[in-house]
């Protein structure tokens, strides 16, 4: 075929721009509302979304999807 076997089995990855960020962080939120930016990171992978830590952290904050907590 004239690929590296590493290029041929690697998963490309999904580009997938904020409004479709914030729409799936949406989602993860109200299913899991004590979810804090990174479980969501954690979700978003899980997904097949890669996205860096601080875009997630500054998407939450500009959206208002701030994790409710827990009382003890």
């Amino acid at each position: 075929m004239g690929l590296a076997r590493s290029t041929f089995y690697d998963a490309p990855a999904v580009s997938a721009g904020e409004e479709e960020i914030v729409a799936r962080i949406l989602a993860i939120c109200d299913e899991f509302e004590c979810y804090g930016y990174r479980r969501i990171g954690a979700a978003l992978r899980h997904q097949g979304i890669v996205v860096n830590h601080k875009k997630i952290r500054r998407l939450m904050r500009e959206h208002d999807l701030q994790p409710k907590r827990r009382r003890r």
